[in-house]
Parts: structure tokens; sequence; C-alpha cells
């Protein structure tokens, strides 16, 4: 991390530190290795001790609020959990995200992020809390998330035209191919470099890399928008479909599609 990350972390956990949370962790590319400043979200997980009452929320907006000013506040996303709702991927619980409060499930996913490599801000481990995602569950969620969110989108070529869902779209199905036949949790970096071996077209993976670790600001070519639309559905359609022939059609019940935006930043 660096300065500007070290001091939003810092004034966000002083004031979380009037709800007395029992644990604060870090997951995603923040805990992963693969953190971005100024790029990458800040995903973070806090456990109160609860009950979650309107004055909790209350307390976490006027949080939110006063870190308006700083300039990665608007990547930093937290969901706060109670020990008594920890266990259960399907429930949904309180979360700060593209500046709002709602409610979103953590997914088995981040779940197994947080028992694998999670990252210690304040508290107790993720292990002393959570309950071990089976690999049977973490498939069958990537199974179904890779089949009924990002596979029916694949048909509305409007969102293709915009970077998040191309760079989200093709980082995902690599990270579920990586889990489903390796049965492990990449990064991003870990899947820009898987891609290639996949078959995705070059020019998606060096667009991805280059507004990721390089000039995201850069000009595109003429058309390039439309084109690189085009190859990332022509490329996503058969490769989900082929990713969920292979690894089966059972599965844990997926997020919602309006969660399962809110979870990847779609929205």
């Amino acid at each position: 991390m660096t300065r500007r990350t070290d001091a939003l972390l810092d004034r966000f956990l002083a004031g979380l530190a009037e709800l007395d949370p029992a644990a604060v962790w870090a997951h995603g590319s923040l805990a992963g290795g693969d953190y971005r400043e100024g790029r990458s979200d800040l995903d973070l997980v806090a456990v109160l001790p609860g009950p979650v009452t309107p004055g909790t929320v209350w307390s976490l907006a006027r949080l939110h609020a006063r870190l308006r000013g700083e300039p990665l506040a608007p990547l930093l996303h937290c969901t706060y959990l109670t020990p008594d709702r920890a266990a259960g991927p399907e429930r949904r619980h309180l979360t700060w995200a593209h500046g709002e409060l709602f409610r979103r499930p953590v997914t088995p996913v981040t779940r197994r992020e947080l028992h694998d490599f999670g990252r210690v801000l304040h508290g107790r481990s993720p292990r002393a809390v959570l309950p071990p995602v089976p690999d049977g569950e973490l498939r069958a969620f990537v199974v179904r998330d890779q089949r009924e969110f990002w596979r029916p989108h694949v048909g509305r070529p409007a969102l293709w035209r915009q970077d998040v869902w191309v760079d989200l779209g093709l980082l995902t199905f690599a990270r579920a191919t990586a889990t489903l036949r390796d049965g492990r949790l990449i990064s991003k970096r870990e899947a820009l470099d898987l891609l290639p071996g996949l078959g995705a077209p070059t020019e998606l993976v060096e667009d991805i890399t280059r507004r990721r670790y390089h000039d995201r600001h850069a000009a595109p070519e003429a058309n390039w928008t439309e084109r690189r639309a085009g190859l990332a559905r022509g490329y996503l359609g058969p490769a989900i479909d082929g990713l969920v022939a292979a690894f089966g059609q059972a599965g844990e019940p997926v997020v919602a599609s309006g969660d399962a935006r809110r979870v990847y930043g779609l929205e």
C-alpha cells in the first residue's frame, strides 16, 4: 500500500472504533498482492457486535460521509457482518459501496479469499468468525455465477462498450476457470496471464493490461470500443458455455443479478 491508502484506512478504522468492531478484514487485491492505488477497490469486511439497529446505520452513514473528502474514498467498500449472522453465503448484509448503503451477500468466493489470504486490519481473524467454505460449495457458486449472471449479460451489447464490463467479464472468467480446474483463487494479474492460454483475443488482453497497469487514459483507436465489445462477447459466450458444460449444472444459489452487479462494481 501507499501513503494515501494507509491514511484512508487509518481514518476509517478510527471512525469505526465508536461501534467497537470485533474485526476488520481486507480481501480482494488489497489482501492478495495485486493492489493498484487509485485503480483497485479497497474491499473490506467489518464484524460489528450487533445487532444492526437504525442507530448503527446512521453511524455508518455519517462515517462514510466524513470520508468523502479523501481521494480514494469512492473506492472503499465495506460489508458489515454480525457474529450471529456471519454464517450463510446467501444472507445479505449491510454494505457501503458506490456511495450508498444497501444489502448484499458475502459470496463463497469472498469467504474463501478471507480464509486463504484475508488481511486482518483489526481484531479477530476470519477463521475465528467465518465457517470454512467447502470446495463443492465454492465450485457450485462459480459455475452458477458464470451461467446465471455473466452468460445472460453477454447478450446485452451496450454493456460491453464499457471498460468495466470488458475487464471484469474476462478476468472473472479466467479466475473462474482457475478455481474450477485447479481449485485455486487467483489475482487479476494472474488472470491476465492466464487469458491468452484460454484463447482470449490478444487485443483484449493487451487493452485490459494497458488500462490496469499503464495508461488507462490513452485515447482508443477509432471504432475500437465497438470492435472490442464484439470481440469480448464473441469470446465470452462460447467460453462460458464450454466452462459450464465441463463443470456441471448443479450449484448453490447465486446472488441475484442486482447484487451481482454491485458485487462486481458494475453499478
